[in-house]
């Protein structure tokens, strides 16, 4: 069993939502990017999303976007990524860590050597955030060889055609994007999710994660018996942005804690 399908039999088990907390590889520098994520990890994580820096993030708002930008100027590379797994692997990390991106990123790395060092490193699978489904046959192949899981992205204004494109190529889980529009906190989910995640349900097995909107520890417990998981982002890098540079590290890890119910704390 890999680890990405473990971690939903646990939260399955414990009958809870997965929780894969996001962060963007280099951000705020290289060193905290990893105690950060160790942190999370401690707060109860089922897995890591590690965001590869990229100069133009279509589908990411404003605060990932600052986030990309903040990692670059300090020097962050994809390389930096496939450092990042390695490293967290060596300090006793255990979860899945799925490296999240674009194409331009990957095709400039190259797409056989990206899949080809993060297996190495320990990385799980790969969400590539804006690839085709039908472009995506190589990149699928050279992931399977390896082991690696490659996740697809499914949105509200998807079509049942498009779902059954994505569906039958898709493995780890199907992330679910939450709304129409860019990734950013929100108040509250959408209205049409629970319809959208019922749409889904009905045509896959595999677990559905929900991304873009993900900021409260009742989104969570709304989605219960709905959702397998949800992917949270924006509002990990609002904390960072926030807190004082020598709490960053306890406050991202008391913000994960009440998301996976460890705690009941206000977020």
């Amino acid at each position: 069993m890999s680890r990405i399908s473990a971690a939903f039999t646990r939260s399955r088990d414990d009958g809870r939502v997965a929780v894969f907390p996001f962060l963007t590889v280099g951000y705020p520098d290289y060193d905290t990017h990893l105690a950060l994520v160790r942190a999370m990890v401690a707060a109860g994580a089922d897995g890591i999303e590690l965001g590869i820096p990229f100069s133009d993030p279509l589908a990411d708002g404003p605060t990932v976007q600052r986030a990309s930008q903040a990692a670059l100027a300090a020097g962050a590379t994809p390389a930096m990524a496939i450092d990042a797994v390695r490293d967290l692997r060596a300090a006793g990390v255990e979860v899945p860590l799925i490296l999240m991106g674009y194409c331009n990123t990957f095709l400039a790395y190259g797409e056989g050597r990206m899949v080809a060092d993060a297996a190495d490193a320990g990385a799980d699978g790969f969400i590539i955030v804006d690839l085709p489904p039908e472009e995506s046959d190589a990149m699928l192949d050279r992931c399977r060889t390896r082991g690696l899981d490659l996740v697809y992205l499914v949105a509200p204004t998807s079509d049942d055609g498009r779902i059954a494109e994505i569906t039958q190529r898709a493995s780890g889980f199907v992330y679910c994007v939450g709304v129409v529009g860019v990734t950013s906190a929100r108040d509250a989910l959408a209205a049409e999710l629970p319809g959208f995640l019922q749409r889904l349900r009905a045509k896959t097995a595999l677990p559905l994660v929900v991304g873009f909107g993900i900021s409260r520890p009742e989104h969570v417990r709304a989605l219960r018996g709905i959702a397998d998981g949800v992917a949270v982002g924006s509002a990990i890098i609002d904390v960072v942005e926030s807190s004082p540079r020598s709490e960053r590290v306890k406050r991202v890890q008391d913000y994960v804690e009440v998301l996976t119910g460890r705690t009941e704390a206000s977020v």
